[in-house]
């Protein structure tokens, strides 16, 4: 077993995993997984204590496998397309290394799609929200100028 520095292997974050010399992967302590992906230490101990991740212990030492990056990484994925944790958990879950995932990849994709419409709701709200407010915006200019140009005339 060999722990990497996370300012070695930012590349951690683009899918190139280290490893040592002999091929086996290297471990990356809470503070260095932390530090790579941008989040907090009680981030990282919160997705352990909901079962997304499941980090060795040696004595009271986390250290973040091979495994635990790829998830973290699908879990930073999902929460940033608006997947509730339990929906990462249960897509993570299903994963097998052995098998063809087909499970998975239909709850996946069923998900992504209620979860793109939802989106596309929300940015349809959005916009309307933008244009309503630029059009406020140019009344309340309009009133500004037309009373700037009131007051200079007094």
């Amino acid at each position: 077993m060999k722990l990497m520095r996370a300012g070695e292997h930012a590349g951690v974050v683009h899918g190139v995993f280290p490893e040592t010399e002999d091929g086996e992967d290297a471990f990356f302590k809470i503070g260095e997984m932390a530090k790579v992906f941008g989040v907090t230490l009680r981030t990282l101990r919160f997705y352990e204590d909901k079962g997304l991740l499941h980090p060795k212990r040696e004595g009271s030492t986390r250290l973040y496998t091979r495994r635990d990056r790829a998830r973290l990484k699908l879990i930073l994925l999902g929460r940033k397309i608006g997947f509730s944790l339990r929906d990462v958990k249960q897509m993570i879950d299903l994963y097998d290394p052995s098998g063809s995932n087909a499970k998975q990849l239909r709850m996946t994709l069923d998900k992504s799609e209620k979860q793109l419409g939802r989106l596309q709701k929300q940015r349809a709200a959005l916009d309307e929200a933008i244009d309503e407010l630029g059009s406020l915006m140019s009344v309340v200019r309009r009133m500004l100028t037309e009373r700037s140009v009131a007051a200079n005339n007094n």
